[in-house]
């Protein structure tokens, strides 16, 4: 791949080519490396690739990576996690959470959550479909219904077993859908037999606009970063979580004595450790 720098010097250094040619021939393996891991790949010193960093009219190797992340045809799950180890720092990481945790509380409608709420509780059971990075969501859910005496059901997570799942459900049932960036064909699946059936669908979305025909009942904001950015769940498991509280606060006593019988069932039956 031939990258285009905006100041490529009319005569090149023996270790600018080398590092050029470098970036040229494996540009995934750069786009992965710190600078750090890239000086010891080529045995030259950080002072050297920053030097060149400098020639190719760059200010910082941040800056160069940006500019051969922009040129190259690398997309999908490895371009959004290149772009994320770009500026990587635990410290960095956690800044960054507390960023999407408020953006979601700003997106988060009030008067939805409620209604999320009240909808769990009325519901005589509850469906939950999640799949891919969404499942481990799915089952934090299920084990926190669970635990307040909800019924709650894993839905299949794909292909026509979603449909046998389905057949399960009932008027007075809720379905609760994981649908970030875009309607699964499972999502549509569910939507599309909710409209024969009746039940009530609650979905957990990324994106601020959502077509008519492709709206739950209940809309929950979650926001998850950029596009090309690497797609978090930090927000989205701390929406699941404070439904799980708002809910426990909203069936008052009936939640402590649910959670009371589970504690001293374990207490009585669980095996020792």
């Amino acid at each position: 791949m031939q990258i285009q720098f905006p100041n490529m010097p009319e005569q090149f250094t023996r270790a600018d080519s080398m590092i050029l040619d470098y970036i040229s021939s494996n540009t995934e393996e750069f786009l992965f490396s710190s600078i750090g891991q890239l000086a010891k790949r080529l045995q030259v010193s950080e002072a050297t690739i920053s030097r060149f960093v400098r020639h190719m009219g760059c200010r910082t190797y941040k800056e160069l990576k940006q500019l051969v992340m922009r040129q190259s045809s690398f997309e999908g799950p490895a371009a959004k996690m290149a772009e994320t180890l770009n500026e990587f720092t635990a410290e960095n990481w956690l800044r960054l959470q507390q960023n999407y945790l408020q953006k979601t509380l700003e997106g988060l409608n009030q008067e939805e959550f409620r209604k999320a709420v009240a909808a769990i509780r009325e519901a005589h059971r509850v469906f939950i479909h999640a799949k891919s990075a969404s499942a481990s969501l799915g089952q934090l859910l299920m084990f926190r219904l669970r635990r307040l005496g909800i019924e709650t059901i894993l839905l299949p997570s794909g292909g026509s077993e979603v449909l046998e799942g389905l057949a399960q459900v009932r008027e007075d049932d809720l379905a609760v859908l994981f649908c970030f960036s875009k309607l699964s064909q499972e999502g549509k699946m569910i939507l599309g037999y909710q409209k024969e059936i009746g039940y009530r669908t609650l979905a957990f979305t990324s994106r601020s606009f959502v077509p008519e025909q492709e709206r739950s009942d209940i809309q929950l904001f979650v926001y998850r970063g950029e596009a090309r950015e690497y797609h978090s769940m930090t927000a989205a498991a701390a929406v699941v979580d404070s439904l799980a509280v708002a809910l426990t606060q909203d069936m008052g006593k009936e939640s402590a004595t649910r959670l009371s019988r589970l504690y001293h069932m374990k207490k009585k039956y669980a095996p020792e450790r």
